[in-house]
């Protein structure tokens, strides 16, 4: 209650309290005209001051009264300012039971009610926006007027410091696409579709933007990189296998057709022709070969079946069945040691991955005249690993190709593979199955000095067991 409204009353009180007053007095003097032998003046006097005095008793006990209800009222009125002011934890103390207390215990249950209500609300906000953010896509609202209401945290780390609520998407966002699906969601309220490329280096976007119900719009960006990558992988891979199956196939009808067009030829010829057609067809029975075991080893469904094999044993194998494919080569091929660490291996997926390599080596550093093939233990503590290389001292390998012999049908010299027969595929098909053993494989050379693959294989349980325990054990 205001000091104004406290004042009204008070003065109304007064003014009630001097008419009853008054009225009492006139009563009373018509009264005692009817008596006699009474004294009027006396007697009006008297009325007059117990008037006065019922009305000096009467300020107290209403200015009292009108005082309660006062501080009740500013209790109110606080309590509403609370409220307003996002407290709502505030509550009003319910002295009586009457007509303000029961005000006070409504207003007490619409803030418990208010309450409740603002907390579902909070935490329904919450979850939604940890599911946002759990999202691998990017979501940025933007409000009528384009400026960034809320984005999780795909899109804070895709644009960095820049994005945040309050300030404008285009000084945000930088990419034209994304502001382009914007501004039309804005301003024809439609949904729009994009593709943006310049968000994030080397990154690619589809872009979703519909207005939302209540003014603005919301931004899906979905990253599609890795989709664009595997789409552009399929299409070199189809590419590649059409290139590699023309080029016998052209060289055999051609041939082919030459033969049946003269049946008369020159036996010799004939030979030569068949021969070719012979080294063609071979080139592709390889070519299809290889495209088989490298799409068994890239299925989900690849199984290997693990042993423990000692990686002596495994070197000597290699040596021991691969030996023949370099006597007409005049290479030498030779161990330079491998330790009798027993390592988890499959054998036939072994002499592949060897097979492979010393091939490879072969074709490629076939002028050293010379392959080693060795294994070394690892010698750090928490190594539990043992590391195979297979050593060629040819011309080796320039820097800029060590990163990329490992993909499909990636060669250093086209045509010299081409003459050898080779489909490109060898590498990745090792590096496959190293990779299916829990290994590790890579390459290391310099122009002049040969080439080394390098390839690691887990070692046996019970070998990782020996070189851990304590020499006391």
């Amino acid at each position: 209650m205001t000091p104004k409204v406290f004042t009204k009353l008070l003065s109304l009180l007064v003014l009630l309290l001097v008419l009853h007053t008054l009225v009492m007095e006139f009563v009373f003097r018509r009264l005692v005209e009817h008596s006699a032998g009474v004294d009027l003046h006396l007697l009006g006097r008297e009325a007059l001051w117990s008037g006065l005095i019922a009305l000096a008793v009467a300020i107290p006990i209403a200015a009292w009264v009108a005082s309660r209800i006062s501080v009740r009222l500013r209790r109110v009125v606080s309590f509403a300012r609370s409220i307003a002011d996002g407290d709502l934890s505030a509550r009003l103390d319910q002295p009586g039971d009457d007509d303000l207390s029961a005000m006070e215990a409504a207003l007490n249950q619409t803030a418990e009610r208010l309450g409740r209500s603002f907390a579902e609300i909070e935490s329904r906000r919450q979850e939604l926006a940890a599911m946002l953010d759990s999202m691998q896509e990017a979501v940025v609202a933007i409000t009528p007027e384009g400026y960034v209401r809320w984005s999780n945290a795909v899109m804070q780390r895709i644009a960095g410091t820049q994005i945040r609520p309050g300030r404008t998407l285009v000084h945000s966002v930088r990419d034209p696409e994304v502001l382009a699906c914007v501004r039309g969601a804005l301003e024809n309220r439609e949904v729009r579709f994009g593709r943006a490329s310049s968000l994030a280096p080397g990154r690619i976007f589809e872009i979703n933007a519909a207005p939302l119900p209540s003014g603005g719009a919301l931004v899906v960006l979905h990253d599609v990189t890795r989709i664009e990558a595997a789409e552009k992988s399929r299409r070199d891979f189809i590419a590649n296998v059409s290139h590699e199956l023309r080029t016998p196939l052209t060289s055999i009808q051609g041939y082919v057709e030459t033969l049946v067009e003269d049946p008369n030829s020159n036996p010799e010829t004939t030979r030569e022709f068949l021969a070719v057609i012979l080294k063609n067809a071979t080139r592709m029975n390889r070519l299809t070969e290889d495209l088989l075991a490298l799409a068994s080893v890239e299925s989900p469904d690849y199984k290997l079946t693990l042993q423990p094999a000692r990686a002596s044993a495994l070197v000597h194998d290699a040596i021991q069945s691969l030996g023949g494919i370099v006597v007409d080569s005049k290479v030498e091929l030779e161990s330079s040691g491998a330790p009798d660490a027993l390592v988890m291996a499959d054998p036939d997926a072994m002499n592949q991955v060897f097979g492979n390599l010393i091939e490879n080596a072969l074709k490629y550093g076939d002028a050293g005249k010379r392959i080693r093939v060795g294994a070394r233990l690892l010698t750090s503590e928490a190594a539990t690993e043992v590391q195979f290389t297979v050593q060629d001292f040819g011309p080796g390998i320039a820097f800029e190709h060590l990163g990329r012999i490992f993909e499909r049908f990636y060669r250093i010299d086209k045509a010299r593979s081409r003459d050898s027969g080779g489909t490109g595929l060898g590498l990745a098909i090792v590096k496959h199955i190293v990779q299916a053993h829990g290994g590790r494989i890579w390459a290391e050379s310099e122009l002049g000095s040969g080439a080394q693959f390098h390839f690691t294989l887990p070692l046996a349980p019970a070998a990782v067991g020996e070189k851990t325990a304590p020499p006391n054990a």
